[in-house]
């Protein structure tokens, strides 16, 4: 199954130069959550760089309000 198929957008929480911020609800257990969607095809290489860097420093955080990768 598709991670997005796992959680339902409810509503925009935000927006920045690169991405969105999204309130979602994990289908199977009804949680709250927000998810980021950064638009990858508008970055330039440095920025795709700062990007992957972000996603690697939240893949290191262990923390009770942080998903894990």
């Amino acid at each position: 199954m598709n991670s997005q198929n796992k959680f339902t957008v409810q509503k925009k929480l935000g927006d920045g130069a690169f991405s969105s911020v999204y309130a979602v609800k994990k289908n199977s257990d009804g949680e709250m959550y927000a998810m980021k969607k950064v638009k990858m095809g508008k970055l330039s290489a440095k920025e795709k760089d700062n990007a992957l860097n972000e996603v690697r420093i939240l893949a290191s955080i262990n923390h009770p309000n942080v998903i894990g990768y």
